[in-house]
């Protein structure tokens, strides 16, 4: 298996001097398993970038799209997906199932004329949709499990299993807790009822779905300091992301979904207290931040 980030920032795109190291796109990931399956972890404004490293090969492009959630940091960069308008290249867009619209009518509605000179209907390749819940299905030679994650709205988590190597995508998800619940009003109640249901710490589903995974990208937008006051906004601080690594019993985690303004150096800095904390911990995992343009195989 071989990923490959192509956007790691959160909520908004980012661009200066202070943001170069890290990356200011929105998520976006590269995964190709051993038999040559493409998936696409996300659609933010990093997909632009792989649409085009795609486009300047030359061969037809034949990806799914896993779509955590419809946030615009998450779909936005779709319209400038450059393979989506090529024909003979086929694509299938797969996210969350609502009761309430479509995800094929999420993606047109962003793509009407009012927003973007191309309507989805317009464009050149194929296009399928494939919505779920919590679901495990087939692409290629990869099984792909679905979770419903503590974010607002319904957002899933996506686990990769392949050749026996496996990848857990977690880019969008908040601790569950007492405080968080008392101050939940725009979270899915059938989704909290999930994790309230759980025995014990709500959170064993989370670690349950990581467990012993070779990576976990998983949500690290915060600081434990700035989280007191981003409860029920939907994401984690970076001590959390160390404690589902450690539960689950991970090879490799990734801190992912950096806060829009946090600087390379402020980066630099989380990197090394989760150093700090591991150490003191005895974690045996590997940690570090995603960057934009960074490659892994396994």
């Amino acid at each position: 298996m071989k990923l490959k980030f192509w956007g790691v920032r959160g909520s908004i795109p980012t661009s200066g001097p202070a943001y170069v190291r890290y990356g200011g796109n929105t998520p976006c990931i590269e995964v190709h398993t051993d038999d040559g399956t493409l998936l696409i972890l996300d659609a933010g404004t990093g997909i632009r970038g792989l649409g085009e490293d795609l486009a300047a090969a030359g061969k037809s492009v034949t990806a799914s799209i896993l779509i955590t959630h419809p946030h615009w940091d998450h779909i936005q960069g779709f319209p400038f997906f450059k393979p989506a308008f090529v024909p003979g290249n086929a694509i299938t867009i797969i996210g969350p199932q609502r009761s309430d619209i479509t995800l094929e009518r999420i993606i047109a509605d962003q793509m009407t004329n009012i927003y973007f000179p191309v309507q989805l209907h317009e464009l050149k390749a194929t296009i399928a949709f494939h919505s779920v819940l919590e679901d495990d299905f087939m692409i290629g030679s990869a099984r792909i499990r679905t979770m419903y994650m503590n974010h607002p709205g319904y957002t899933v988590g996506y686990r990769i299993d392949a050749d026996g190597k496996s990848l857990v995508y977690i880019s969008d998800n908040e601790v569950f807790s007492t405080e968080m619940m008392k101050q939940a009003t725009n979270f899915e109640p059938s989704i909290l009822n999930l994790f309230q249901s759980t025995n014990g710490d709500a959170n064993k589903r989370i670690y349950d779905f990581a467990q012993g995974a070779d990576v976990l990208i998983h949500d690290a937008t915060y600081t434990p300091q700035e989280y007191k006051d981003k409860v029920t906004w939907g994401h984690s601080h970076y001590q959390f992301a160390l404690q589902v690594a450690r539960k689950a019993a991970v090879k490799r985690l990734y801190l992912f979904h950096h806060e829009p303004s946090r600087s390379d150096d402020a980066m630099d800095a989380i990197v090394g207290r989760c150093a700090e904390i591991m150490n003191d911990a005895r974690d045996a995992f590997i940690c570090d931040a995603a960057r934009e343009g960074d490659e892994l195989t396994w």
